[in-house]
């Protein structure tokens, strides 16, 4: 029998070494078919086809292969803003472009300031005299703004369109840490520092909801002008003011009563539509590997971007981004994590850059991550490379924090910013524990000896320590911001307090110095560097795309399907699933964060449709409450 058991074994131990050789062969062959594949692919002259099923963001995530394949492959494709604006540009000279589709079936919007400025970029191709045609199932507000650039706009019969304007509710979990006996410790500094509101309160405070009310005017006073600047025609006003009564005005056809506000042109199927485009650019004469492809002459977004590389030549100017949240460590793309920006920083810094822009997309996070990015920031103009900040939908909290180094700030009228404050907050379970049976003794030698503990409550010195380090925190927040802008300290602090400036109101209390988009910060970069006249071009500061993960995320691109609306009803099943997911990725990620930090909830308002990327952590705090409350 021992004899046997040893034969077993060994037979086992080979199984497992050939099947680890297998796995190894099979990634092998998948990455040699990769690094094979031809760069690019076939223009057709025709339509260029932007199918953007998925978010435009800022900066795209970090891919994770395994965790594609291990969940199935669901995923929210992301297009960089950038990359949809270029593509346009591109389009509105090239010959071999007749026309522009954006198929909006399966978009799930985008910050204000980045689609504004791709519909400045339709703009262009308009005015070049091509015409440019959207479709969707259903279009809300993001998918609104887009179409409302375009020269028309379609509808399928059974969908519609409405805009309901920014704003909507906050989730409290104040009454469930009472339930638990979670004590929760909060330490703050800024009357209008609301990021923690939801751990200690049942709704928001009068200065909150103020806070909150200036930025949802300022962004939907934006959204009412853009559209009604792209379509005079447009009754959206009337048909926001009374939504139901619009719709039963006309049958409760949601197609209908949006064509009626004139926020549509035409009603029909995908294949009327499609039979329209080919119409104007002519029946696609080279196959497509797509078997749903348009039978239409179109080029897709990738083939057409990997056609167009960018050949910069010329003076470099060199463009770090900052977006998603700061966070400490080696976190992003799409998160920034403080030391992979400080080394790419700092790696560059000696490359030969005449300048540097700061673009920035942040709500804020971590205080040591930020002070970690701006001293790398701070380098460069230690190194006399003159340094440019741009700051995009936000840059507010830790995302002002890092800014300071900017010599000239460039903000959009709807840009967040501000949030100067910062808070920390820390749970702890002495009263769940108690609910259980569970005391806490014992000797201390000094008054910090055993502290914090979690698990038997916080002493008094603690507690008074933890707030006099986060208000020493904001001290020095004060000064680094007042040193940058040429303020006082005591200046600062009258207009920081944790509030939240639109871009316009942070320029007229000089915070930003001047409104522009990204081109405009770029080519102040050069002027300061010295280019002059001559040529520049802009290289952003990233690490090589992982060829690998890109291959994984297109092989299981078929699970959108999951995340589209294409009615009223599924739109509002989308936004449900959205809202669950968002609200436990709100809990865990302030109930884990580590450290003092500089976070802006306002910022927040809004649907982040990054949220059904993260899974919540077996071990986190969020995960161990949403089982006590039957979440999970």
């Amino acid at each position: 029998m021992r004899f046997a058991r040893k034969v077993w074994k060994l037979l086992v131990a080979v199984k497992d070494a050939l099947a680890l050789l297998f796995l190894l062969a099979f990634f092998g062959v998948i990455y040699a078919a990769l690094s094979a594949r031809p760069v690019g692919g076939k223009v057709e002259n025709g339509a260029l086809l932007l199918e953007l099923d998925g978010t435009v963001v800022e900066e795209k995530s970090k891919v994770d292969p395994l965790q594609l394949l291990t969940s199935g492959g669901e995923q929210v494709h992301e297009f960089q803003a950038r990359d949809v604006e270029r593509a346009l540009r591109l389009a509105a000279s090239d010959k071999r472009i007749k026309a522009v589709v954006l198929d909006l079936s399966r978009f799930m919007g985008g910050r204000y300031v980045h689609l504004h400025d791709i519909g400045a970029a339709i703009d262009e191709v308009r005015k070049a005299g091509k015409p440019v045609l959207t479709f969707a199932n259903l279009y809300a507000d993001d998918g609104v703004q887009l179409a409302a650039h375009a020269s028309e706009v379609w509808v399928d019969p059974m969908g519609g369109a409405f805009v309901a304007g920014p704003g909507g509710n906050l989730q409290f979990y104040k009454g469930l840490f009472d339930k638990y006996g979670v004590n929760a410790h909060v330490y703050r500094v800024g009357t209008y520092k609301s990021a923690v509101e939801p751990y200690m309160r049942t709704d928001l405070s009068p200065e909150a909801r103020e806070d909150f009310k200036l930025i949802l005017d300022s962004q939907w006073n934006a959204l009412r002008a853009e559209i009604a600047k792209a379509r005079p025609k447009a009754q959206l006003d009337r048909m926001v003011a009374d939504p139901v009564g619009w719709n039963k005005a006309h049958g409760n056809d949601m197609a209908e009563a949006a064509k009626a506000a004139g926020l549509i042109d035409r009603i029909g199927d995908q294949t009327e539509f499609e039979a329209r485009v080919e119409k104007l650019v002519g029946e696609t004469t080279i196959g497509h590997s797509d078997k749903d492809a348009p039978d239409y002459a179109h080029t897709g977004l990738a083939t057409w971007l990997a056609a167009n590389p960018v050949k910069g030549e010329g003076a470099k100017i060199g463009v770090v981004t900052i977006a998603g949240e700061i966070v400490d460590g080696e976190a992003g793309p799409g998160t920034a994590g403080g030391d992979r920006i400080a080394a790419l920083l700092d790696e560059n810094r000696e490359e030969g850059m005449k300048a540097l822009v700061v673009r920035i997309d942040s709500p804020g996070g971590s205080v040591m991550a930020s002070e970690r990015i701006r001293r790398a920031i701070q380098r460069w103009r230690d190194a006399k490379i003159p340094v440019v900040v741009s700051m995009g939908s936000m840059a507010a909290s830790g995302g002002y924090w890092v800014s300071t180094p900017g010599q000239r700030v460039f903000a959009e009228p709807a840009t967040i910013t501000g949030s100067i404050g910062v808070f920390a907050f820390v749970p702890s379970f002495e009263k769940t524990l108690a609910d259980f049976g569970v005391t806490s003794d014992g000797v201390r030698s000094t008054p910090l000896a055993g502290q914090p503990d979690i698990l038997g409550g916080f002493t008094p010195e603690v507690e008074a320590m933890l707030q006099g380090s986060v208000e020493s925190i904001y001290g020095k927040f004060l000064g680094i911001v007042g040193k940058a802008r040429g303020k006082t300290p005591q200046q600062v602090d009258a207009i920081a307090q944790g509030r939240v400036w639109p871009g316009a109101d942070g320029q007229r209390l000089g915070l930003v110095d001047q409104m522009g988009g990204l081109d405009d910060a770029l080519a102040y970069a050069a002027k300061l560097g010295g280019v002059g006249n001559g040529k520049w071009q802009a290289v952003y500061l990233e690490e090589p795309e992982d060829s690998f993960s890109a291959f994984v995320q297109s092989m299981t691109s078929g699970s959108q399907e999951q995340v589209a609306a294409y009615d009223f009803a599924g739109l509002v099943a989308q936004r449900q699933r959205l809202q669950m997911a968002q609200a436990v990725a709100r809990l865990d990620g302030v109930l884990g964060a580590q450290g003092v930090q500089a976070y802006c909830l306002a910022c927040a308002a809004g649907p982040d449709y990054r949220a059904v990327r993260k899974p919540l952590g077996e071990g986190s705090t969020a995960a161990m409450l949403a089982r006590l409350a039957g979440w999970k």
